[in-house]
């Protein structure tokens, strides 16, 4: 699957939780997990530039195979010497499969065994996403890290339609594995990619199981879990991860896809997953809110009008260091777009701060210490846990904040 030996490898554990720090190591650069992957989209962070998002310090972005598909094209990007050049990022890539926006398109898309047949959101034009399709888009876009096909079930969904779903994804992964090994004897802008499986199951232990054994047994070097936060209540959600993490591979990174809040990656983080990503920083911030050690704020309220200190006052960022919450709220009511950069900016290094937290928590074997002393300030009860995690492309989405975002949003 990779010519690199061991691409990943722990090096702390917490001897209480399932919490562990590990190092990854993919063409574009060795990081350390638990890690936060900020969605880029259509290869871009929204708001943000990549010269901030390096100095925020992360080193790895997601970007979406469905939409870089449809604009600019992959083979546009192939031209231009792939993804990592097209958009001037030194960092990693992670580009996911297109099976949670097949998902979100119901009502314009058709599964069958053989692939997904969908309609266009830009122009109604179809087109066909079958494995061996998705991974030559994903070669062409040169990511680090590509994800098999995959289909994400709906919740709830029946038992027989999860079992269905979830035979399908094992065939898919198998086309997807034969048709990855096949292409990497074919010239590609990245000269060591990495392919990871998915697990799926819905809510149903023994199809997570089943699930986890089959891509387990499969030769990727990181494997992750979907159609987790696509609906289910929080408690399910957490069932799920304990069922899924104890059963898949201890020597092998763990992805948890589209998740989530601050208090979801606490949650994930112990039971010993490894990765994540999430819209809702950058989203949020573009509508209004803010993650702070205090849990998070919404600065439509009129309580912040006159808040002449920063959105956080333990925050570090450079919102917070030279912008009052007045000022930046002011911004956001006048449509102004530095609202949007200086809120997305701020939530980006809430997250980054935080990862960088539980990595030295668990090194210094006080991960439970830690996670215990973030929720005594952050509050048990937080609103962040309401919204949507994964990305929507569906037009006429109303996240949790009740502002109408498009298929562009992200």
């Amino acid at each position: 699957m990779t010519n690199m030996p061991n691409p990943f490898r722990i090096i702390s554990r917490c001897s209480r939780t399932k919490a562990r720090v590990g190092v990854l190591n993919t063409s574009h650069g060795a990081f350390f997990t638990p890690v936060f992957m900020p969605v880029g989209t259509k290869g871009t962070v929204k708001a943000m530039s990549q010269e901030e998002l390096e100095l925020l310090g992360f080193p790895i972005i997601l970007g979406n195979t469905y939409h870089l598909y449809l604009r600019p094209g992959h083979e546009l990007i192939a031209r231009a010497g792939g993804l990592h050049r097209f958009i001037s990022w030194t960092g990693a890539i992670l580009t996911d499969s297109g099976g949670y926006q097949v998902f979100s398109l119901q009502h314009i898309r058709r599964v069958g065994n053989d692939g997904v047949l969908f309609k266009s959101y830009l122009d109604g034009s179809e087109h066909l996403f079958t494995p061996e399709r998705v991974m030559e888009i994903q070669m062409a876009i040169g990511a680090d890290i590509m994800m098999a096909f995959d289909e994400c079930p709906p919740y709830p969904c029946s038992y027989e339609y999860a079992k269905e779903s979830m035979q399908r994804t094992h065939m898919w992964a198998e086309r997807s594995l034969c048709a990855y090994q096949k292409l990497l004897e074919l010239p590609h802008p990245n000269p060591n990619p990495m392919l990871f499986g998915i697990v799926q199951g819905s809510v149903y232990k023994d199809l997570r199981l089943e699930s986890c054994g089959f891509i387990s047994s499969m030769p990727f070097p990181g494997i992750a879990v979907g159609g987790v936060s696509v609906g289910e209540p929080k408690e399910k959600v957490l069932e799920v991860l304990d069922w899924t993490l104890s059963a898949l591979p201890d020597d092998r990174p763990r992805y948890i896809m589209g998740v989530g809040t601050p208090l979801d990656i606490l949650e994930a983080v112990e039971r010993g997953a490894d990765m994540f990503d999430c819209v809702l920083p950058t989203r949020l911030g573009r509508n209004g809110s803010a993650y702070t050690t205090y849990g998070r704020i919404n600065l439509k309220n009129a309580r912040f009008s006159e808040d002449w200190g920063p959105i956080d006052p333990e925050c570090s960022c450079a919102a917070c260091k030279r912008y009052s919450a007045a000022y930046i709220r002011h911004l956001y009511r006048s449509n102004e777009i530095l609202s949007a950069r200086l809120l997305t900016l701020h939530n980006l290094h809430f997250y980054a701060n935080l990862m960088t937290q539980i990595r030295e928590a668990i090194m210094k074997d006080r991960f439970p210490e830690f996670k215990e002393a973030f929720l005594e300030k952050y509050g048990r009860a937080n609103g962040d846990e309401v919204g949507p995690s994964r990305e929507d492309v569906q037009t006429n989405e109303t996240d949790d904040l009740g502002a109408s975002e498009s298929a562009e949003s992200a």
